[in-house]
């Protein structure tokens, strides 16, 4: 074994007590078995990396941080029966939130196939039975019944991700967009919608996290 992987090796062992210490900061209640499957879905991406380039977070230091608790900062908005996840990639932040939601039916959504083809072995080998996964483009997704949360981690622009949602998100639903830092002036955002930033805490990260939360504003009341 050459050095650099024993290097790598010895970092993939402190993951599980740098998730749990993570976990603990981020108020976020997981049980051990939970836990495990976080881990074992990052030793998925890892050895998928070495092959495919399903993320740019290559480094083994930052994959516990940038990976599952930047996906799991969100969770406290996370409510409802059914979460579109928009330009899933490698599964973010679909994976992490369905493994720590699982009385929720998650429909994982990106139109590259080898992102796409790893994530449905990653749901599979892990047991995800919440998790569907739809190779396809956004505006070729047919739902009869609307999602309660449609979410994105590496969609383009805030007015984009809106627009070509807006059909399928259901009544009374919520988009979460995960950004970096505020950009309160972020053209394109549709008429009729309302907009909240919340920071985000993600433990080991460096730089701004928020969270975009918006909603369809009620139709006005007759004078």
């Amino acid at each position: 074994m050459q050095q650099g992987d024993e290097s790598k090796d010895a970092i993939q062992a402190g993951w599980p007590q740098q998730l749990c210490q993570g976990l603990e900061k981020m108020q976020c209640s997981l049980s051990p078995a939970q836990q495990q499957q976080l881990l074992d879905y990052l030793g998925l991406l890892t050895k998928w990396n070495r092959v495919f380039n399903l993320t740019a977070v290559r480094d083994p230091q930052e994959m516990v941080s940038r990976q599952l608790l930047d996906s799991l900062a969100i969770l406290p908005w996370v409510k409802g029966r059914r979460v579109l996840d928009v330009g899933t990639g490698a599964g973010l932040p679909g994976i992490p939130l369905a493994i720590a939601l699982p009385d929720m039916a998650f429909t994982l959504l990106d139109s590259n196939g080898k992102k796409t083809r790893f994530v449905q072995q990653a749901a599979a080998q892990l047991g995800l039975q919440n998790v569907s996964v739809a190779h396809t483009r956004i505006e070729s997704l047919q739902e009869a019944a609307g999602f309660d949360v449609i979410t994105s981690r590496a969609f383009a622009s805030l007015g984009d991700f809106l627009g070509a949602t807006a059909r399928l998100l259901a009544e009374g639903g919520v988009w979460l967009a995960m950004k970096g830092q505020i950009e309160p002036d972020e053209a394109g955002m549709p008429p009729g919608v309302s907009a909240q930033w919340h920071p985000l805490l993600v433990p080991g990260t460096r730089g701004q996290r928020h969270l975009v939360e918006c909603r369809q504003d009620p139709p006005a009341s007759a004078p």
